[in-house]
């Protein structure tokens, strides 16, 4: 399963953002698809997932309230919607996916499919 992420960019400190994955040749169709995060010299860390089938969704304290993820039937896209971002955003976001069941959607050895990352660079 290849994946791709994109949608980062350089964007001022309360603005919004949206990042993409897409899968070309499969669908999400019964697949858990997570966010993960990482800054240089720091753990990957999680930030949002999404079970296709049923929708369910899980946030990392850190963005709940200001973040939204979402599928796309027609595009067989994952969104990632993030606002009033903070320069503690900035970080490389990758793109993940596994086929249910997915024992913890949290946590990043779960998934077996990653993407190349997206920079998302948050300015003060």
């Amino acid at each position: 399963v290849q994946l791709q992420a994109s949608g980062g960019g350089l964007v001022q400190a309360g603005e919004s953002l949206t990042l993409s994955c897409s899968t070309s040749g499969h669908t999400f169709s019964s697949y858990v698809v997570g966010w993960f995060r990482r800054v240089p010299g720091k753990v990957r860390e999680f930030v949002a997932a999404i079970k296709w089938n049923d929708m369910s969704t899980y946030y990392a304290t850190s963005v709940r309230g200001r973040s939204t993820i979402s599928r796309d039937n027609a595009q067989n896209t994952v969104s990632l919607q993030m606002h009033s971002l903070k320069p503690e955003d900035t970080a490389v976001y990758f793109c993940a996916a596994d086929i249910e069941p997915v024992r913890d959607p949290r946590r990043s050895m779960h998934y077996r499919y990653w993407g190349q990352g997206t920079l998302v660079t948050v300015s003060s």
